[in-house]
């Protein structure tokens, strides 16, 4: 049986007011109360003029603070309010599951409670990156890593494919306690590429705009010169294909086979 309180995680998407979908301003409006985590100040105050009890979950990051400790606090602080028997909605910038443990968490608590709980999609980074940059993941295929997974774990990569890598910015933070990487990591990063890129290969650092009057940042520049690159928390780095793809001619063969059949 269900009880009495539920909690939704809704993506406001990236740029303000022009991705959010009816559906999640709706819950925004008609929750008891919402938590937001939001890329902007003026994100925030435009979620509050559409709930009067808006409750900002910013305040729980801290430079030093590893941010385990503040995603659990963020998860407790919106399920005291689950078990309290309100409406709760969760306000995240671009996806609500993209990048964002806490509205997982929540919804997974949640359920295992007994209290209703599930995510509305929201239009992500990615989204808007296929837009601006004009890229369609069919074309070649697609590959995505988080960018301490990537240099972080052993890697066996077809460089046939579109590579992006996402944080790049706090790659190398394995305290979680920093907001951006520190500049002989992004190195590191850059060298453990050049293992499958060659150094004149162009890659783009992309950040998607978040205000109606911000650019969109594309900058194309030789992999070599990532580690004096200007980096951001939010920047996101796209690897196009450094080689065509190679037919596995047995596989058409049995193709051409079942063709025949």
């Amino acid at each position: 049986m269900e009880k009495k309180g539920s909690f939704v995680a809704v993506g406001v998407g990236m740029t303000l007011g022009a991705h959010i979908c009816p559906l999640s301003r709706s819950y925004i409006e008609q929750a008891d109360i919402v938590f937001c985590s939001l890329s902007d100040k003026y994100v925030e105050e435009w979620v509050m003029t559409m709930n009067s009890e808006v409750r900002s979950l910013q305040s729980f990051y801290a430079v030093g603070k590893d941010r385990r400790e503040t995603y659990k606090e963020m998860v407790s602080a919106m399920m005291t309010e689950v078990r309290a028997g309100k409406n709760v909605v969760g306000a995240f910038y671009g996806h609500p599951g993209v990048f964002a443990l806490a509205p997982h968490k929540v919804i997974s608590l949640a359920r295992s409670e007994g209290f209703q709980a599930h995510m509305e999609p929201g239009i992500s980074a990615e989204d808007c990156l296929y837009a601006d940059m004009g890229l369609d993941p069919g074309t070649h295929g697609c590959i995505h890593y988080e960018a301490n997974q990537f240099l972080m774990n052993k890697k066996c990569l077809d460089t046939s494919a579109l590579l992006i890598l996402w944080q790049v910015g706090m790659v190398g933070d394995r305290k979680h306690e920093e907001f951006e990487s520190h500049q002989k990591y992004r190195k590191l990063l850059m060298q453990s590429l050049l293992a499958f890129y060659p150094a004149d290969h162009k890659v783009a650092l992309y950040e998607a705009a978040v205000l109606p009057i911000d650019d969109v940042r594309i900058e194309w520049l030789p992999l070599k010169h990532l580690g004096d690159a200007k980096i951001h928390q939010h920047t996101t780095m796209v690897i196009p294909p450094a080689e065509g793809k190679r037919r596995d001619h047995d596989v058409l063969r049995m193709l051409d086979r079942l063709d025949d059949d």
